[in-house]
């Protein structure tokens, strides 16, 4: 649904909208309507405001209502090696396809939120003796859910698919929490970025952004996998999430490989 659907239906949330974006530089319109709408509407209630304007305006004079907005629009849900024998593909069959020449690697999480993602990705590549060799950016939109990512600490619930001798190698049991080693983070990049509107840098052999595209529209969608194939070399790979088959993958210039990767022609 366009901005001007939405305003036939509701002003209040279509200003709202245009707020956002004209404040912050977030395009919710580039997000699916329904689901972004449903998803604010619970915050906005529960918060205890009766309008889109009148909680835009608070969120403006309360930074912890401003990020606990960015927490909500980002769907910060995550764990570590979330699809496990994905990640296993990637470790057996597709590093080191892209370590061939020995070539240093650059490679990129895009859209990291609390930082389970690029974590896993160093485990992986510190298991192969090749972390330090790596380049990891790890970018999210979100400031609370980076501030996170950089603490390194998560409860046992985000570990349930880590393998138990990764887990004994890279995780500090503290009480109830789980301390990611320094070994893992001194190597990791945080930075905030907006994949929708930022410029994005160039030369990856290997972008990992999951499970973030079915909440965009496919005009979004497909902005966004031009802008990923790119910043990929030639040779480089995507990998996406569980439910983000790319149906047509040669228009941005990929071939299929494995299921969810996608390498640049």
């Amino acid at each position: 649904m366009s901005e001007r659907e939405v305003a036939a239906v509701d002003p209040d949330y279509t200003g709202f909208i245009h707020n956002i974006n004209k404040s912050t530089g977030i395009d919710l319109s580039q997000y699916k309507e329904a689901q972004m709408k449903r998803r604010l509407t619970t915050l906005r209630v529960k918060n205890g405001y009766h309008s889109f304007a009148d909680f835009f305006a608070a969120m403006m004079k309360d930074k912890a209502l401003f990020y606990e907005f960015l927490d909500r629009m980002t769907i910060n849900v995550s764990e570590f090696w979330r699809n496990p024998n994905r990640w296993e593909v990637l470790r057996d069959v597709i590093l080191p396809e892209l370590q061939q020449g020995n070539r240093r690697l650059k490679v990129w999480s895009a859209a990291c939120s609390t930082g389970e993602e690029p974590y896993t990705l160093a485990m992986i590549l510190s298991d192969k003796g090749i972390l330090g060799q790596t380049g990891i950016l790890a970018t999210d939109i979100d400031d609370g859910a980076l501030a996170k990512a950089k603490q390194g600490i998560y409860l046992e619930r985000s570990l349930k698919d880590v393998p138990q001798d990764v887990a004994q190698r890279y995780f500090t049991p503290e009480g109830p929490i789980f301390k990611v080693s320094d070994s893992l983070k001194k190597n990791i990049d945080f930075r905030k970025q907006n994949l929708l509107l930022d410029k994005f840098d160039e030369g990856f052999d290997l972008i990992i952004c999951r499970n973030v595209m079915i909440y965009f529209t496919e005009e979004a969608k497909n902005k966004l996998y031009q802008k990923f194939s790119s910043s990929l070399r030639p040779g480089g790979y995507l990998f996406v999430g569980s439910t983000e088959q790319i149906f047509t993958p040669s228009q941005y210039n990929f071939e299929s490989t494995e299921t969810f990767f996608y390498r640049k022609k």
